[in-house]
């Protein structure tokens, strides 16, 4: 008897970007993650076109996915404007760890939108990736 469920997986989340390539470089080298087979970069001086590509992780990670649009306006979260459709949530170990990580979010393009590290139960840093997505480092 084949078993059918009306469940969806998550399969991947998908960042709309007018760079692919560039966001997933910067989140490639955040999180550690490897292109899936066939998108990876191309050699030096050849062109690279894509418009959607892949970034696979460990065990039991979701894929992130970067597909291509005209136009993409960066999130202006906190402030009014241009609201954030969604954020990805990353945790480390410890603050030591989370300092680290935000130093290494910035020398990889992120900037700084919210410092909640005073906050006793649930330190964070809140950063823009190059393209304006917002994601959060806490200790987890």
């Amino acid at each position: 008897m084949v078993r059918v469920t009306a469940v969806p997986r998550l399969a991947q989340v998908v960042l709309d970007t007018t760079e692919p390539r560039r966001l997933a470089e910067f989140y490639r080298e955040l999180f550690g993650l490897e292109y899936r087979p066939g998108d990876e970069a191309p050699a030096p001086g050849e062109p690279d076109d894509a418009d959607w590509l892949v970034l696979r992780g460990g065990a039991g990670g979701v894929p992130l996915a970067f597909q291509r649009v005209d136009e993409q306006p960066a999130s202006t979260w906190p402030e009014p404007g241009v609201p954030q459709m969604l954020h990805l949530d990353s945790v480390v170990d410890d603050r030591a760890a989370l300092e680290r990580a935000r130093g290494r979010a910035e020398l990889l393009g992120a900037r700084l939108l919210l410092d909640r590290t005073d906050d006793p139960d649930e330190p964070l840093y809140v950063l823009a990736d190059p393209a304006g997505h917002p994601f959060c480092v806490f200790v987890g």
